[in-house]
């Protein structure tokens, strides 16, 4: 029997596909890309913003009008943050939540038993342990995302995550080095750790292990070479940790760290656990300990209550840190969230003026950015190759490089040096 998977949403989403997709292949499926035609068709869903929502009712109709015969099975977080939104969804034929992704055998199998639409959402509860099926490779990807946390105690007023992932859960170091050696003899030789609120990693267990742990751990495994972090949230990164993370050599230096405003009043309406002065130092930190270092972020435009005048407070710290890329999106009211219920919500109209203003400024710093690579000397892992025989990979600070006649192979890394730049990636020529 034929299964497919579509995924939405961030890089925890795709481990547990990754995870999902293992464990019907090791009972006997048959796993096609989602744009064939296939019996069983899984939609990871996201519900981050209500835009994720609309792709993933758009998705599970698609699948079924495309493909009236086969089994739609939706999961994720749309269900589990709105379990009634995602049982109207009347094309769906099993709806189940987040929490229930590692029992999808037994749901399909009661399904085909019985022949009843399933739903399926347990709620989840404060000390829940971490459960995740372990993978060990990652299709079509020279890099694997590995999770190693779930969950969030935050309670940013804006966010609907909490309730769609529960609170804060560590996977075991023991865990974590076990699947990291199992893709490491697969041949990854970068793996990203991945969480939803990665820098909280361990808050929940009693031995005094945190992310700092967790990157030692990953960078001690030989064939791995490199080491990377997914999102961070920027209140949990001390001094120490970074000191300590500037300790592994194969970490590497370049940083995802939230923001969402750059305006202190903002901030606290969001219930952000930081101000822009404690954010800046964190990023001074960062570049003080790191060569080449790199910071990515993400900004929010239009937040409840926000003013031109906080606006422009957010543009120009975002100016001043210099990011070297900056992921931009208008603020989406999320039902169940206290932000829901805010006075003063920003038109439509502002909100989307307001945000290609900011890119625009960002976009400006990223060309910067690429110039500034012109002329190092780098290391980049081949990731992609094109028809006309362009390599694309990543340098360590996640530069993007294109390589012209190189005899290399997806997966490895060489040596090139950077000649140029075309577009949002840099020309390089192998050295090696």
């Amino acid at each position: 029997m034929k299964i497919a998977f579509f995924t939405l949403g961030c890089k925890v989403n795709q481990y547990e596909t990754q995870a999902m997709s293992e464990l019907v292949a090791k009972n006997g499926y048959e796993v096609v890309e989602h744009s064939e035609k296939a019996d069983i068709y899984v939609i990871n869903s996201c519900t981050v913003t209500a835009e994720s929502d609309k792709k993933t009712r758009q998705a599970v109709r698609r699948f079924k009008r495309n493909n009236p015969e086969s089994v739609v099975i939706l999961t994720g977080c749309m269900p589990q943050a709105y379990p009634e939104a995602a049982e109207s969804l009347k094309e769906a034929d099993i709806i189940i939540g987040n929490k229930n992704d590692c029992n999808i055998l037994d749901v399909i199998d009661d399904y085909f038993l019985t022949g009843q639409r399933i739903f399926k959402v347990t709620q989840h509860q404060k000390g829940d342990n971490f459960i995740v099926s372990p993978i060990s490779k990652f299709n079509e990807r020279t890099r694997a995302f590995v999770k190693i946390q779930d969950g969030c105690n935050r309670f940013c007023s804006y966010c609907i995550i909490p309730t769609s992932r529960g609170r804060v859960r560590s996977k075991p170091i023991e865990e974590i080095k076990l699947e990291l050696e199992s893709l490491a003899e697969n041949g990854y030789k970068e793996i990203v750790l991945v969480g939803i609120n990665l820098s909280s990693y361990g808050q929940d267990f009693d031995n005094g292990l945190n992310i700092c742990d967790a990157v030692e751990c990953a960078c001690s495994i030989e064939k791995i070479e490199r080491v990377r972090l997914g999102s961070l949230e920027p209140d949990h990164i001390t001094k120490e940790v970074i000191e300590s993370w500037a300790k592994q050599e194969k970490l590497c230096p370049q940083f995802h760290i939230s923001l969402q405003s750059g305006c202190d009043e903002t901030l606290k309406r969001m219930n952000r656990h930081y101000n822009t002065e404690e954010y800046r130092q964190l990023c001074k930190n960062l570049r003080e300990n790191f060569k080449d270092c790199s910071l990515t972020t993400d900004v929010m435009v239009g937040f409840s209550g926000e003013t031109d005048e906080e606006f422009e407070k957010s543009l120009d710290f975002v100016k001043e840190i210099g990011f070297e890329k900056v992921h931009i999106f208008p603020y989406s009211v999320r039902v169940g969230t206290r932000a829901e219920h805010f006075e003063n919500q920003v038109e439509k109209c502002v909100k989307e003026k307001r945000a290609s203003i900011m890119q625009q400024e960002c976009a400006k710093i990223r060309a910067d950015f690429l110039k500034r690579q012109i002329g190092k000397e780098v290391e980049v892992l081949l990731e992609t190759r094109s028809t006309d025989g362009k390599f694309e990979g990543y340098t360590p600070n996640y530069t993007p490089v294109l390589i012209e006649n190189c005899n290399g192979e997806c997966g490895n890394i060489v040596k090139a040096k950077i000649i140029d730049i075309s577009g949002d990636a840099c020309i390089g020529e192998k050295t090696n």
